[in-house]
């Protein structure tokens, strides 16, 4: 039987222009950068301008959301709004906080893309026939960003036939693979850490005419270790090591730093990705300045760019009302022409708004982390560091935890102690035997120092450095220890064992 209810319930829906605050928030500078000159290039009304000097800094602006609705017809009201509207208080306002700042050297990104690298090579090499090209540049739009070949041969040979409508064998993929394997950096294009190293080793030996007889003898020992004990090697199991080769301790410790020396990551951190990505190394958000005894914080160049809506536009729209105004109605061409100007000048508006909203956020975040951890960014002590998570930082900005994750996550500052993502400043805490009060991160630190001290030869199991960090006033459980060793980057004691 058919009947009706009725039920009540809460669903949160966002506006167009929160969605696009929220995708703005969420963007690196870099990638900011290219949004905002797709905007430019696809909206005619907004552009770029000079920044100019505002002598009050501080001064934040705030912007009242449009949310009325608006008819279909030109009507006088509509156009009225735009003519009362200074087109100048669309502009970024850049004052001292928003100063000019060039990045070091080594923040700027590289244009050429690791693919474009690596075909540049494959260019360069002789070839039987254009379909080995093809495959060569499959392999290459297949590799990671650690330079690994991501995809099985069989699955490289279906994508040639569905991409190029070749038919090639496994084998013939295989061929082209040894050929990609050569091009520089060595060890790109393995399929698995064992062929990275060899094919690093493979490398040091074939150009070792200039080596000097005991390193080379280090390298011949190396490539036997790795191609035939690579599961002893991986494991540390040493004393089996040197029974097997025969070696003595000394032998076995030269040949094992010369695979120490070896890059198991090739193309991580050269250029940029593969598939054409352009290298992103990190740029700050911040910068932040001690500066007679006072914090200056200052928002970087890029993260504030000076945008306005194009005076010439808002000329037309206003030639448009005036024609409106004289002769009653516009004709269906300059209806459209005014429809086109109209829309584009909201969404301009309606952008700057967005960036202007980016960096009020940006900032009220930013100011709220600096006031928590005053300690620390006078000291650079990481013992300074104070438990801090995002609801802390919520509630003393007002803002949605989502929201400060969202700028956590993707920011960095640069201080006077090096450049830091603002997620290195959140940690739980703990009570420590004294009854005060510290961050995860210095329980890290010292566990970092405990592993580095630590007798090699005879490496501190987790049970061990429970028992040392509860000396040095941390009593955590054991298995806290190991997860706080493995986000550390550091491996169990077996493996961290040395000759």
């Amino acid at each position: 039987m058919l009947g009706q209810s009725q039920n009540q319930s809460q669903n949160q829906s966002f506006s167009p222009r929160q969605i696009q605050l929220m995708q703005l928030l969420q963007l690196p500078v870099m990638e900011l950068e290219q949004r905002i000159k797709e905007e430019l290039e696809k909206n005619p009304t907004l552009e770029e301008t000079q920044p100019e000097n505002n002598d009050s800094p501080d001064k934040q602006e705030e912007f009242e959301p449009q949310t009325e609705e608006r008819n279909s017809e030109y009507d006088d009201d509509y156009f009225q709004q735009y003519m009362d509207d200074d087109p100048g208080s669309y502009q970024q306002k850049a004052g001292a906080d928003l100063d000019d700042y060039v990045a070091p050297g080594n923040y700027t990104a590289d244009e050429t893309s690791f693919f474009e690298y690596l075909m540049d090579q494959l260019m360069s090499l002789e070839f039987e026939s254009h379909q080995e090209i093809l495959i060569g540049k499959q392999i290459i739009g297949n590799l990671n960003d650690d330079g690994y070949l991501g995809r099985t041969l069989s699955a490289i040979s279906d994508d040639l036939l569905i991409n190029y409508h070749l038919d090639v064998r496994k084998a013939e993929v295989e061929r082209v693979l040894k050929i990609v394997q050569t091009l520089e950096p060595a060890g790109l294009a393995a399929r698995d850490l064992r062929e990275c190293l060899l094919l690093q080793l493979n490398s040091k030996i074939e150009d070792g005419e200039d080596l000097d007889i005991m390193v080379y003898a280090d390298l011949i020992l190396a490539q036997t270790i790795i191609r035939e004990h690579f599961e002893l090697f991986t494991k540390k199991h040493y004393d089996k090591l040197r029974e097997k080769l025969a070696v003595d301790e000394d032998e076995l410790r030269d040949a094992l730093g010369e695979v120490l020396r070896l890059n198991p990551k090739p193309a991580s951190g050269l250029l940029g990705a593969a598939g054409g990505r352009a290298a992103q190394a990190v740029v700050p958000d911040f910068v932040l300045n001690m500066v007679d005894g006072k914090f200056r914080l200052q928002l970087t160049a890029r993260n504030a760019p000076d945008l306005r809506v194009n005076d010439h536009y808002q000329q037309m729209l206003a030639e448009y009302r005036r024609k409106q105004k004289e002769a009653g109605k516009l004709s269906t061409a300059q209806k459209q022409a005014a429809g086109f100007i109209r829309q584009n000048i909201d969404s301009a508006n309606w952008f700057i708004e967005a960036i202007q909203q980016r960096q009020q956020t940006l900032f009220s975040v930013m100011h709220a982390i600096l006031r928590y951890q005053d300690g620390y960014f006078r000291t650079g002590d990481t013992a300074m560091l104070r438990p801090m998570i995002l609801k802390d930082i919520a509630e003393v900005t007002e803002l949605d935890i989502s929201t400060v994750s969202r700028v956590a996550n993707s920011k960095y500052i640069q201080t006077d102690f090096g450049t830091f993502s603002l997620r290195k400043f959140f940690s739980e805490g703990m009570t420590n035997q004294e009854g005060e009060e510290v961050s995860t991160t210095q329980i890290k630190k010292v566990l970092g120092e405990i592993i580095a001290a630590e007798d090699k030869r005879k490496p501190l199991a987790d049970g061990k450095l429970q028992k040392a960090l509860a000396e040095a006033g941390y009593d955590i459980a054991r298995r806290t220890v190991a997860k706080y060793r493995e986000q550390l980057g550091l491996p169990v004691a077996r493996l961290r064992k040395e000759l």
